[in-house]
Protein backbone atom coordinates (compact mmCIF):
# COMPACT_ATOMS: atom_id res chain seq x y z
CA UNK A 1 0.00 0.00 0.00
CA UNK A 2 1.02 3.35 -0.80
CA UNK A 3 4.00 2.63 -2.94
CA UNK A 4 6.37 5.33 -3.52
CA UNK A 5 7.87 7.00 -6.86
CA UNK A 6 9.57 10.36 -8.10
CA UNK A 7 8.14 12.08 -11.09
CA UNK A 8 11.01 12.81 -13.11
CA UNK A 9 14.25 14.51 -12.70
CA UNK A 10 16.84 14.31 -9.94
CA UNK A 11 19.36 17.26 -9.39
CA UNK A 12 22.38 16.27 -11.60
CA UNK A 13 25.97 16.21 -9.83
CA UNK A 14 28.06 19.28 -10.02
CA UNK A 15 30.68 17.42 -12.42
CA UNK A 16 28.32 16.00 -14.70
CA UNK A 17 26.26 19.67 -14.84
CA UNK A 18 26.18 23.01 -13.57
CA UNK A 19 23.80 22.66 -10.52
CA UNK A 20 20.71 24.23 -9.21
CA UNK A 21 19.62 25.56 -13.48
CA UNK A 22 17.23 24.77 -16.03
CA UNK A 23 19.13 23.84 -18.91
CA UNK A 24 22.02 23.24 -17.28
CA UNK A 25 25.29 23.12 -19.48
CA UNK A 26 27.44 19.85 -19.20
CA UNK A 27 30.42 19.80 -17.85
CA UNK A 28 32.18 17.31 -20.28
CA UNK A 29 32.28 16.00 -23.74
CA UNK A 30 32.25 13.04 -26.37
CA UNK A 31 33.12 9.77 -24.61
CA UNK A 32 33.57 11.60 -21.01
CA UNK A 33 30.38 12.93 -20.83
CA UNK A 34 28.54 9.55 -22.24
CA UNK A 35 30.03 7.62 -19.65
CA UNK A 36 29.05 10.28 -17.15
CA UNK A 37 26.21 10.35 -17.53
CA UNK A 38 25.76 6.57 -16.70
CA UNK A 39 28.02 7.09 -13.49
CA UNK A 40 25.07 9.86 -12.91
CA UNK A 41 22.12 7.27 -13.80
CA UNK A 42 23.69 5.15 -11.05
CA UNK A 43 23.98 7.43 -8.54
CA UNK A 44 20.43 8.26 -8.92
CA UNK A 45 19.10 4.61 -8.67
CA UNK A 46 21.16 4.43 -5.72
CA UNK A 47 20.01 7.42 -3.34
CA UNK A 48 15.91 6.98 -4.59
CA UNK A 49 17.21 3.04 -3.24
CA UNK A 50 18.55 3.98 -0.16
CA UNK A 51 15.12 6.35 0.86
CA UNK A 52 13.69 3.37 0.52
CA UNK A 53 11.47 4.51 -2.91
CA UNK A 54 9.46 1.18 -4.25
CA UNK A 55 9.70 2.54 -7.78
CA UNK A 56 12.87 3.97 -8.91
CA UNK A 57 13.81 6.34 -12.00
CA UNK A 58 16.95 7.43 -14.07
CA UNK A 59 16.57 10.90 -12.97
CA UNK A 60 16.82 12.41 -16.53
CA UNK A 61 20.61 12.22 -15.48
CA UNK A 62 21.15 11.80 -19.43
CA UNK A 63 18.86 14.84 -20.32
CA UNK A 64 19.51 18.25 -20.75
CA UNK A 65 15.88 19.34 -20.09
CA UNK A 66 12.95 16.71 -20.16
CA UNK A 67 11.69 18.19 -23.55
CA UNK A 68 15.02 18.49 -25.52
CA UNK A 69 16.38 15.39 -24.08
CA UNK A 70 13.91 13.72 -26.26
CA UNK A 71 13.92 15.99 -29.64
CA UNK A 72 17.82 15.83 -30.19
CA UNK A 73 17.41 12.62 -31.76
CA UNK A 74 14.18 13.40 -33.61
CA UNK A 75 15.40 14.18 -37.69
CA UNK A 76 13.51 17.15 -38.87
CA UNK A 77 14.57 19.54 -36.16
CA UNK A 78 17.05 22.20 -36.62
CA UNK A 79 19.28 22.69 -33.17
CA UNK A 80 22.10 24.84 -35.05
CA UNK A 81 20.05 27.59 -35.16
CA UNK A 82 17.35 28.11 -32.17
CA UNK A 83 15.03 31.12 -31.86
CA UNK A 84 13.51 32.52 -28.98
CA UNK A 85 9.76 32.32 -28.19
CA UNK A 86 7.52 32.29 -25.24
CA UNK A 87 6.19 28.75 -24.01
CA UNK A 88 3.38 27.83 -21.83
CA UNK A 89 1.08 30.40 -23.01
CA UNK A 90 4.07 32.99 -22.78
CA UNK A 91 5.23 31.85 -19.32
CA UNK A 92 8.29 32.62 -19.93
CA UNK A 93 10.40 32.61 -22.88
CA UNK A 94 12.87 29.91 -24.35
CA UNK A 95 15.16 29.17 -26.89
CA UNK A 96 14.24 26.24 -28.96
CA UNK A 97 15.37 24.51 -32.08
CA UNK A 98 12.95 24.75 -34.78
CA UNK A 99 10.69 21.82 -36.93
CA UNK A 100 11.72 22.27 -40.66
CA UNK A 101 11.08 18.84 -42.25
CA UNK A 102 8.90 15.76 -41.33
CA UNK A 103 9.88 14.48 -38.36
CA UNK A 104 11.15 11.13 -38.12
CA UNK A 105 13.26 9.23 -34.87
CA UNK A 106 16.25 9.01 -35.59
CA UNK A 107 17.41 5.71 -34.02
CA UNK A 108 17.12 5.31 -30.11
CA UNK A 109 16.85 7.74 -27.94
CA UNK A 110 17.29 6.92 -24.26
CA UNK A 111 18.27 2.91 -24.72
CA UNK A 112 22.48 3.24 -22.67
CA UNK A 113 20.26 5.27 -19.82
CA UNK A 114 17.24 2.83 -19.64
CA UNK A 115 19.22 -0.11 -20.12
CA UNK A 116 21.81 0.63 -17.34
CA UNK A 117 19.15 1.46 -15.01
CA UNK A 118 17.35 -1.68 -16.01
CA UNK A 119 20.64 -3.60 -15.31
CA UNK A 120 21.56 -2.25 -11.89
CA UNK A 121 17.95 -2.05 -9.97
CA UNK A 122 15.59 -5.00 -9.05
CA UNK A 123 13.21 -2.61 -7.96
CA UNK A 124 10.31 -1.41 -10.97
CA UNK A 125 12.05 0.72 -13.20
CA UNK A 126 10.04 3.81 -14.33
CA UNK A 127 10.88 5.98 -17.47
CA UNK A 128 9.51 9.40 -18.50
CA UNK A 129 8.73 10.96 -21.88
CA UNK A 130 7.55 14.39 -22.57
CA UNK A 131 3.96 14.35 -23.46
CA UNK A 132 3.21 15.61 -27.55
CA UNK A 133 1.24 18.86 -26.73
CA UNK A 134 4.10 19.87 -24.33
CA UNK A 135 6.92 19.57 -26.93
CA UNK A 136 4.79 21.48 -29.67
CA UNK A 137 4.75 24.07 -26.78
CA UNK A 138 8.49 24.17 -25.78
CA UNK A 139 9.47 24.35 -29.89
CA UNK A 140 9.11 26.24 -33.23
CA UNK A 141 7.22 25.20 -36.35
CA UNK A 142 7.83 25.99 -40.25
CA UNK A 143 7.12 22.95 -41.81
CA UNK A 144 3.28 21.69 -40.54
CA UNK A 145 1.86 24.90 -39.61
CA UNK A 146 -0.69 22.70 -37.83
CA UNK A 147 -0.35 21.96 -34.07
CA UNK A 148 -2.60 19.18 -33.97
CA UNK A 149 -0.56 17.56 -36.76
CA UNK A 150 2.34 18.59 -35.17
CA UNK A 151 1.51 16.84 -32.26
CA UNK A 152 0.07 13.38 -33.32
CA UNK A 153 3.94 13.44 -35.66
CA UNK A 154 5.62 13.74 -32.37
CA UNK A 155 3.33 11.09 -31.05
CA UNK A 156 4.31 8.45 -33.54
CA UNK A 157 7.84 9.43 -32.58
CA UNK A 158 7.31 8.82 -29.02
CA UNK A 159 5.28 5.75 -29.46
CA UNK A 160 8.23 4.17 -31.26
CA UNK A 161 10.67 5.14 -28.25
CA UNK A 162 8.20 4.07 -25.99
CA UNK A 163 7.90 0.21 -27.36
CA UNK A 164 11.53 -0.02 -27.03
CA UNK A 165 11.90 0.93 -23.52
CA UNK A 166 9.33 -1.56 -23.15
CA UNK A 167 11.35 -3.96 -24.75
CA UNK A 168 14.46 -2.55 -22.27
CA UNK A 169 12.26 -3.48 -19.44
CA UNK A 170 10.73 -0.35 -18.19
CA UNK A 171 7.63 -1.49 -16.01
CA UNK A 172 6.31 2.16 -16.26
CA UNK A 173 6.37 4.82 -19.11
CA UNK A 174 5.42 8.27 -17.94
CA UNK A 175 4.38 11.23 -20.29
CA UNK A 176 4.85 14.52 -18.96
CA UNK A 177 2.04 16.90 -19.95
CA UNK A 178 2.71 20.09 -18.18
CA UNK A 179 0.79 22.24 -20.86
CA UNK A 180 -2.55 20.45 -19.96
CA UNK A 181 -3.06 22.99 -16.81
CA UNK A 182 -2.15 25.82 -19.76
CA UNK A 183 -4.39 25.21 -22.88
CA UNK A 184 -7.13 23.06 -21.45
CA UNK A 185 -9.73 22.90 -24.30
CA UNK A 186 -6.43 21.76 -26.32
CA UNK A 187 -5.91 18.81 -23.94
CA UNK A 188 -8.67 17.19 -24.02
CA UNK A 189 -10.02 17.77 -28.14
CA UNK A 190 -6.75 16.20 -28.63
CA UNK A 191 -4.39 16.55 -26.50
CA UNK A 192 -4.86 12.96 -24.78
CA UNK A 193 -5.97 11.74 -28.27
CA UNK A 194 -2.43 12.27 -28.78
CA UNK A 195 -1.64 10.66 -26.09
CA UNK A 196 -3.49 7.54 -26.82
CA UNK A 197 -1.53 7.44 -29.87
CA UNK A 198 2.02 7.56 -27.69
CA UNK A 199 0.94 4.58 -25.96
CA UNK A 200 -0.19 2.54 -28.87
CA UNK A 201 0.50 -0.70 -28.54
CA UNK A 202 2.27 -0.58 -25.12
CA UNK A 203 1.11 -3.63 -22.68
CA UNK A 204 3.48 -1.58 -19.32
CA UNK A 205 1.86 0.58 -17.13
CA UNK A 206 0.85 3.99 -18.75
CA UNK A 207 1.18 7.22 -16.62
CA UNK A 208 0.68 11.03 -17.09
CA UNK A 209 2.07 14.06 -15.62
CA UNK A 210 0.15 16.40 -14.95
CA UNK A 211 1.54 19.68 -12.62
CA UNK A 212 2.01 23.17 -12.09
CA UNK A 213 5.34 23.33 -13.00
CA UNK A 214 8.98 23.26 -11.79
CA UNK A 215 10.06 25.76 -8.66
CA UNK A 216 11.51 28.05 -10.71
CA UNK A 217 10.16 31.94 -10.56
CA UNK A 218 8.27 32.10 -13.55
CA UNK A 219 5.89 29.31 -12.48
CA UNK A 220 5.94 30.98 -8.74
CA UNK A 221 4.75 34.19 -10.45
CA UNK A 222 2.50 32.62 -12.50
CA UNK A 223 1.28 30.08 -9.28
CA UNK A 224 0.78 34.00 -7.86
CA UNK A 225 -1.84 34.93 -10.56
CA UNK A 226 -4.35 31.97 -10.00
CA UNK A 227 -6.32 33.07 -6.77
CA UNK A 228 -6.67 31.08 -3.67
CA UNK A 229 -8.13 28.17 -5.55
CA UNK A 230 -6.74 26.50 -8.27
CA UNK A 231 -9.17 24.40 -10.66
CA UNK A 232 -7.27 23.85 -13.45
CA UNK A 233 -7.28 20.10 -12.67
CA UNK A 234 -11.20 19.97 -12.61
CA UNK A 235 -11.38 20.93 -16.81
CA UNK A 236 -8.90 18.08 -17.93
CA UNK A 237 -9.41 15.36 -14.83
CA UNK A 238 -12.61 14.16 -16.57
CA UNK A 239 -11.36 13.46 -19.75
CA UNK A 240 -7.75 11.68 -18.69
CA UNK A 241 -10.37 9.13 -16.12
CA UNK A 242 -11.85 7.87 -19.68
CA UNK A 243 -8.81 7.94 -21.01
CA UNK A 244 -6.65 4.75 -22.01
CA UNK A 245 -3.65 5.80 -19.77
CA UNK A 246 -3.20 3.89 -16.41
CA UNK A 247 -1.82 6.48 -13.94
CA UNK A 248 -2.06 10.48 -13.57
CA UNK A 249 0.22 12.47 -11.37
CA UNK A 250 -0.51 15.76 -10.06
CA UNK A 251 0.47 18.52 -7.61
CA UNK A 252 -1.10 18.13 -3.79
CA UNK A 253 1.66 19.45 -1.73
CA UNK A 254 1.24 23.11 -0.44
CA UNK A 255 -0.99 23.10 -3.98
CA UNK A 256 -3.74 25.42 -3.95
CA UNK A 257 -6.12 23.14 -5.80
CA UNK A 258 -8.69 21.65 -3.77
CA UNK A 259 -7.89 17.97 -2.78
CA UNK A 260 -11.79 16.71 -3.73
CA UNK A 261 -10.64 17.51 -7.72
CA UNK A 262 -9.19 13.84 -7.09
CA UNK A 263 -12.70 12.00 -7.29
CA UNK A 264 -13.01 13.08 -10.93
CA UNK A 265 -10.14 10.70 -11.88
CA UNK A 266 -12.06 7.66 -10.60
CA UNK A 267 -11.01 4.19 -11.83
CA UNK A 268 -7.00 5.70 -11.91
CA UNK A 269 -4.46 5.00 -9.79
CA UNK A 270 -3.36 8.53 -8.58
CA UNK A 271 0.38 9.37 -7.84
CA UNK A 272 0.06 12.50 -5.45
CA UNK A 273 2.45 14.85 -5.08
CA UNK A 274 3.58 14.70 -1.15
CA UNK A 275 6.56 16.36 -1.75
CA UNK A 276 6.78 20.38 -2.66
CA UNK A 277 10.11 20.63 -5.35
CA UNK A 278 9.07 24.60 -5.39
CA UNK A 279 10.26 24.95 -1.83
CA UNK A 280 13.49 24.40 0.32
CA UNK A 281 11.51 23.11 3.35
CA UNK A 282 12.08 19.69 3.70
CA UNK A 283 8.85 17.70 4.86
CA UNK A 284 8.42 15.71 7.93
CA UNK A 285 7.38 11.85 7.28
CA UNK A 286 4.59 13.37 9.54
CA UNK A 287 3.52 15.72 6.92
CA UNK A 288 4.18 13.10 3.90
CA UNK A 289 1.29 10.74 5.85
CA UNK A 290 -1.07 13.81 6.40
CA UNK A 291 -0.68 14.46 2.87
CA UNK A 292 -1.48 10.61 1.92
CA UNK A 293 -4.46 10.91 4.55
CA UNK A 294 -6.09 13.63 2.95
CA UNK A 295 -6.07 12.11 -0.60
CA UNK A 296 -7.64 9.07 0.70
CA UNK A 297 -10.68 11.00 1.18
CA UNK A 298 -11.26 10.77 -2.55
CA UNK A 299 -9.10 8.23 -3.82
CA UNK A 300 -9.43 4.06 -2.79
CA UNK A 301 -6.24 3.53 -0.77
CA UNK A 302 -5.06 1.17 -2.85
CA UNK A 303 -4.99 3.63 -5.87
CA UNK A 304 -2.87 5.84 -4.42
CA UNK A 305 1.14 6.16 -5.05
CA UNK A 306 3.39 8.83 -3.13
CA UNK A 307 5.36 10.36 -4.98
CA UNK A 308 6.77 14.34 -5.38
CA UNK A 309 4.92 17.22 -7.10
CA UNK A 310 7.09 17.58 -10.48
CA UNK A 311 10.79 17.07 -11.33
CA UNK A 312 13.41 18.02 -8.83
CA UNK A 313 16.22 19.28 -11.38
CA UNK A 314 16.68 22.83 -10.58
CA UNK A 315 16.93 21.87 -6.46
CA UNK A 316 19.63 21.46 -4.62
CA UNK A 317 21.34 18.26 -4.20
CA UNK A 318 21.20 17.70 -0.57
CA UNK A 319 17.42 19.56 -0.55
CA UNK A 320 16.53 16.53 -2.68
CA UNK A 321 18.09 13.62 -1.07
CA UNK A 322 16.45 14.83 2.34
CA UNK A 323 13.01 15.04 0.43
CA UNK A 324 13.34 11.67 -0.88
CA UNK A 325 13.99 10.47 2.51
CA UNK A 326 10.82 12.35 3.84
CA UNK A 327 8.95 10.34 0.67
CA UNK A 328 9.69 7.29 2.03
CA UNK A 329 9.69 7.51 5.66
CA UNK A 330 6.28 9.12 5.33
CA UNK A 331 4.53 6.12 3.23
CA UNK A 332 6.39 4.04 5.28
CA UNK A 333 4.39 6.04 8.40
CA UNK A 334 1.17 6.23 6.49
CA UNK A 335 1.41 2.44 5.88
CA UNK A 336 1.49 1.57 9.88
CA UNK A 337 -1.46 4.06 10.40
CA UNK A 338 -3.24 3.11 8.06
Amino acid sequence: MFPTTIAGSLPKPSWLAEPDRLWAPWRLSGAELAAAKLDATLLAIKLQEDAGLDMVGDGEQSRQHFVHGFLERVAGIDFEHKVEIGIRNNRYKAMVPTVTGALRLDGRVHEPEARHARAHTTRKLKFTLPGPMTIVDTIADQHYGDRVKLAFAFADALNAEARALERDGVDVIQFDEPAFNVYMEDATSWGIEALHRAIDGLSCTTAVHICYGYGIKANLDWKATLGGEWRQYEKIFPALAASRLDQVSVECRNAKAPMSLLSLLEGKDVLVGVIDVASDEVETPEQVAATIEAAMKYVPKQRIVACTNCGMAPMRRDIAQAKLAALGKGAALARARL
